[in-house]
């Protein structure tokens, strides 16, 4: 009996959801008390909110155990497959390019850390791994091998362009959470509704019933990410909890790093890339407020010899602050918005039925 109900996928997946949870609750006040004896806290930067000038000292690199509850958690209740040793090894090397970002940070006690350059290379290098992967060893289905799923329209394939397409991925979602991750609760609670969207594709895109009802390819393996979702869901509840206004510890690269990084993969592997820009609207527009400012900047300072900006200040949830929004007020708008764009992706998901 106990055999075939943790058969399950979703009942495995409710254990991986608990066990990440109650690992992270319990783990994060002995990492707060062990930084605070040692002094590793958050630097921040000099050009940010006057407000968070006090945020500066407390301890940062919570991702630690995020990344150890989720690879733990998932190694117990996920079945052996591609799917979760990708995962796991998604995890662990961006979690080892924050890790190393936070400890320049608090080596030179700055802002700076990891030059842009180094990690845009390492994201990108792993974009393009993980795409010969998966052409490699033949994970899709062959119709499907170079294919990513447009909404409204279906299964497009992208050829060669298939690769790049997999690295600007990698690269925007892993920056987009890191971006995010400027506000007490605002990464981790946005990263909580993204992942359970994503969560639930990856269960349809596993199931064969479903996934032929709803008019998308039948993934085989699939289903087994839910399991991983679910632990991400549980470790990030559970860093949440210690992170909500004001915070106790923040996560540092090192766990905004990992946790875009898996949601990029998890597109990936579901074939569901392209829902990443509805579903994470909010992350999507993070970053692109980063470029426009900078580019706007830099256009104007070349013509005009100085340089003018389109927000007050970016990532955008600072311009919101700026503006004379209390961060907590910010930070529960920027939920709600986050909870309709992952709803509206997730019925432009289930359209599929209706334009099969």
């Amino acid at each position: 009996m106990l055999y075939f109900l943790f058969k399950a996928i979703t009942v495995r997946a409710v254990f991986a959801l608990v066990t990440s949870f109650i690992m992270t609750v319990f783990l994060i006040p002995f990492m707060i008390k062990k930084f605070n004896s040692i002094n590793i806290g958050q630097q921040i930067r000099d050009d940010g909110p006057e407000t968070h000038h006090v945020k500066t000292g407390i301890p940062t690199m919570g991702g630690i155990v995020i990344i150890i509850s989720i690879i733990l958690t998932s190694v117990f209740w996920m079945r052996d497959n591609a799917f979760k040793y990708i995962l796991i090894f998604t995890a662990f090397y961006f979690g080892m390019i924050g890790f190393v970002d936070d400890i320049l940070k608090i080596k030179y006690k700055n802002s700076e850390g990891l030059s842009s350059k180094a990690k845009l290379a390492f994201q990108f290098l792993y974009g393009f791994f993980l795409a010969f992967v998966l052409i490699a060893f033949k994970i899709f289905p062959d119709n499907v091998m170079t294919s990513v799923n447009v909404p409204l329209i279906g299964m497009v394939s992208l050829g060669y362009f298939y690769l790049v397409m997999v690295s600007f991925v990698e690269v925007g979602t892993s920056n987009a959470v890191n971006f995010a991750d400027g506000l007490d609760g605002l990464a981790a609670g946005m990263a909580i509704v993204v992942t359970i969207i994503f969560s639930a594709i990856a269960y349809i895109c596993g199931n064969s019933i479903f996934s032929a009802h709803l008019g998308i390819p039948f993934i085989s393996g699939t289903g087994e990410i839910t399991v991983l979702g679910a632990a991400m869901i549980g470790s990030l509840s559970g860093f949440l909890w210690y992170n909500c206004h004001p915070a106790s510890i923040f996560m540092g690269d090192t766990g905004s790093q990992a946790i875009g990084g898996l949601i990029g993969t998890i597109a990936v592997l579901t074939k569901s890339e392209m829902y990443l820009l509805i579903i994470g609207f909010l992350f999507v527009a993070e970053v692109l407020s980063v470029i426009i400012q900078t580019s706007y900047f830099k256009y104007t300072k070349k013509k005009y010899g100085e340089g003018k900006r389109v927000f007050l200040m970016t990532p955008i949830h600072h311009h919101f602050e700026e503006k004379g929004w209390h961060e907590t007020k910010v930070v529960i708008r920027f939920w709600i918005i986050t909870v309709i764009s992952a709803l509206f992706g997730a019925v432009l998901f289930a359209s599929h039925v209706l334009t099969k």
